[in-house]
């Protein structure tokens, strides 16, 4: 796939979940560095900095799209073109390859959170959560989920399709609902597109709102997410933009007057979040920071930004 075709698709919205936004990302800039037209490390690193500049304006609350292009950017020194081009396609196999490690690992650590007759509420669609449920389906754990169809674009159609593929039994709510999906609930796991520097979670539209209620029936709230969801600019004072889409995903033709507010995605406070799951454990968002910069100290170079 061509880096053009990578850019449409993510910006219209072909390509969906940080993860996945994350992984089309680094694996364009193989295609950017194989194509490049320069013939020196200048000509080349400007290119792939174009590339990269092009990539974080796709989509706003992306930061583990930020992350994965910044690691395979960060120190490219080298003299000869050949050997940096080398080099920015090894960085993104490692990259992908860190991902799929990354999944499995929190698959089991997150498994253990759901037993026989557990009731899983979740929202939205994350991958990192079927891989936690189909992880705790092959362990032979008989539970069941609850899922919200999570409108305008329906992703939990989406989720409840997966997990009844996997054999998992599956109740589908309106989101009105979620009420009652939660009240029946032992556990409610959601997926995170950021977390940032206050320890607050940044996922689908809803997701605080679900959280409220959950804490209200005492129901544990668990972030699970790979680390490099974690947004580093707001630890220099930048705020998490928040995606807000086209009103025509709501009402193609609303009468006139009327104003459509489609935020994507909203912030979870974090004293709502019982832990974050990462591969890196399970901790308080305020730990699980210190944690992310003790593990990813390239992330926090000022100069990447």
């Amino acid at each position: 796939m061509s880096f053009k075709e990578t850019v449409d698709r993510i910006k219209n919205l072909k390509v969906q979940g940080a993860e996945d936004v994350a992984r089309e990302a680094v694996k364009s800039l193989k295609d950017v560095v194989n194509k490049s037209k320069s013939r020196n490390i200048s000509g080349i690193l400007a290119d792939l900095y174009h590339a990269k500049n092009i990539l974080f304006l796709t989509r706003p609350t992306e930061p583990c799209m930020r992350n994965s292009l910044n690691y395979v950017m960060h120190d490219l020194d080298y003299d000869d073109p050949v050997e940096l081009a080398k080099v920015v396609c090894l960085k993104v196999d490692e990259v992908l390859e860190r991902f799929d490690k990354n999944q499995r690992i929190i698959a089991q650590i997150g498994s253990k959170k759901i037993g026989n007759g557990t009731v899983v509420f979740t929202h939205c669609h994350s991958s990192t959560i079927l891989e936690i449920l189909k992880e705790a389906k092959k362990q032979g754990k008989k539970f069941e989920v609850h899922n919200t169809e999570t409108r305008p674009l329906y992703q939990g159609r989406v989720t409840a399709r997966e997990i009844a593929k996997l054999g998992i039994p599956v109740t589908h709510f309106i989101d009105a609902a979620a009420r009652f999906a939660l009240k029946k609930a032992d556990l409610m796991l959601i997926g995170a597109d950021a977390i940032t520097t206050e320890g607050k979670v940044i996922n689908k539209i809803g997701s605080e709102l679900y959280a409220e209620i959950a804490n209200r029936f005492d129901i544990p709230v668990y972030a699970c997410t790979d680390s490099w969801k974690f947004d580093t600019e707001t630890v220099f004072g930048y705020e998490e933009e928040i995606e807000k889409r086209k009103a025509k995903e709501i009402w193609k033709n609303p009468p006139k007057g009327v104003t459509i507010n489609n935020f994507a995605f909203e912030k979870v406070s974090p004293g709502l979040i019982t832990g974050i799951i990462s591969e890196l454990g399970i901790y308080k968002p305020h730990v699980f920071m210190q944690e992310v910069r003790v593990n990813n100290r390239w992330m926090f170079r000022k100069h990447l930004f």
